[in-house]
């Protein structure tokens, strides 16, 4: 069996994916102003040997739930959030190896300004930062920007293409290699004739730039992306190096998976060229009983209209009218398609009604939960992702930072044990830790190509 990957699952927010739990008295969400905090999460998921954090974000509040933002605000249902970028380079300087995966959404960015805070960011990290490249979910955000409501699902996916090229053009093209000399005894930092203004007229998108930052160790970001959707796996298979699915089951993931793997064949790529994420949280403890009274005293502080708020957001359903014993019937809307599936018609074994799924989502979100001693944990986790075809998961907590400390002293060493989990970092960029690698993109990936062809500029 392969070993498995693990990211953090976090945000810059006090609640991420378990509504009520900030006021749980071991729960430190609350210090999400504050430096601190970050410091030391990021030093523990780094003595995990974490992958990485996965930076999760949202740019508008989640006000679908009574048709307004109270709920979100009342709750901090993802609200209020800042900015995750601004997190990175904090972290960066008290670890080694620890990559850094941040969602940016190009629906809102011009990609002249993105590729610059990317390439800063690879920089100042060393080569480990990545990109969850999203188009956004939320009206709110839309409205926010300046526009009535966000483009439909799959235009959004149309225009993020155009971005793509747009943005790999200054990252792999601008700059040749070699093109920087710092020659102090010349006094010529970088020879002009090996960087180039980038050219880019689209309907959605006209520039004319050079990159105004130098190659980086990674040039592009490793990339992630979340789609599910048939417009979102094809973007995947094109674009991306690792996936993050989240489904309540190996019956929904286990076939999202293997749709991905066979688009990245008919995108000309290998389908394991690709590391898929799961999300999913776990709850564990020495025993067995005291994994199930951890997480029962988790449960006594969960906010259901926080959950149902969330929930709202996802689906693009206002559950606020709903009852409880109301089932959850597949809505085609402009929300998250694959966070609609979930609930409805990705599991024909499952009816899921409201109240059943805002119980579920209240503990990490819409993943599944592996509850028990660290043995069974280690075991569940691993056959499940066997099982599924994944390559390792997105973690998510309950109790910050007490869920990852389990998994760090619990967890983590159980796998070691069964050989599934590395012991000590590999060397190089983040590119080069996941794929074991170079620290740059190569063909037949698309942004390669922008690079090994100077005769496109």
């Amino acid at each position: 069996m392969k070993q498995l990957r693990l990211n953090a699952f976090a945000m810059n927010t006090p609640v991420h994916q378990s509504p009520g739990l900030w006021r749980h008295p071991r729960d430190r969400s609350v210090e999400f102003n504050t430096i601190g905090l970050w410091l030391d999460l990021a030093k523990l998921w780094e003595r995990g040997l974490f992958d990485g954090v996965f930076l999760a974000d949202v740019l508008g509040p989640y006000d679908v739930y009574g048709g307004n933002a109270r709920a979100a605000i009342a709750h901090a249902a993802q609200l209020p959030t800042n900015d995750p970028l601004l997190l990175i380079p904090a972290m960066a300087a008290v670890t080694q190896n620890l990559g850094f995966g941040v969602t940016v959404s190009l629906s809102y960015e011009n990609p002249y300004q993105l590729a610059r805070r990317f390439s800063t960011l690879d920089h100042l990290t060393g080569g480990r930062v990545g990109w969850n490249i999203v188009t956004s979910y939320l009206d709110s955000a839309a409205r926010a920007m300046g526009a009535d409501r966000q483009r439909g699902h799959d235009d959004r996916y149309v225009v993020a293409e155009d971005f793509m090229t747009a943005i790999y053009k200054l990252w792999e093209q601008s700059w040749e290699d070699g093109a920087v000399l710092a020659d102090k005894a010349r006094g010529l930092y970088a020879d002009p004739d090996r960087v180039h203004v980038i050219r880019h007229d689209s309907p959605y998108l006209q520039m004319e730039a050079l990159h105004l930052a130098e190659p980086s160790p990674q040039r592009t970001p490793v990339l992630y992306q979340a789609g599910s959707s048939p417009a979102g796996l094809a973007f995947a298979a094109r674009h991306a190096e690792c996936v993050f699915v989240s489904g309540p089951s190996t019956a929904v993931i286990k076939p999202r998976v293997a749709r991905l793997r066979q688009a990245l064949v008919a995108a000309g790529r290998a389908p394991d060229s690709v590391k898929v994420f799961a999300l999913a949280t776990a709850i564990t403890a020495p025993t067995e009983a005291e994994a199930h009274d951890k997480l029962a005293d988790y449960r006594s502080y969960v906010d259901p209209v926080g959950a149902l708020t969330l929930m709202g957001g996802w689906l693009g359903v206002d559950f606020s009218g709903y009852a409880l014993d109301q089932k959850i019937r597949y809505i085609d809307n402009d929300a998250g398609r694959a966070a609609m599936e979930n609930f409805t018609r990705a599991d024909p074994g499952r009816d899921w009604t409201v109240g059943q799924a805002a119980e579920h989502v209240a503990i990490g979100g819409a993943g599944p939960v592996f509850v028990g001693s660290a043995s069974q944990v280690a075991e569940s986790m691993a056959a499940w992702a066997a099982e599924t075809d994944i390559d390792g998961f997105n973690l998510a907590y309950a109790v910050l930072p007490e869920s990852f400390t389990d998994a760090v002293d619990l967890l983590v060493p159980e796998w070691q044990a069964r050989g599934l989990y590395k012991t000590e970092y590999a060397q190089g960029t983040l590119r080069g830790k996941l794929f074991g690698q170079g620290a740059r993109l190569a063909a037949p990936h698309p942004a390669a190509g922008f690079r090994m062809s100077q005769s496109a500029i």
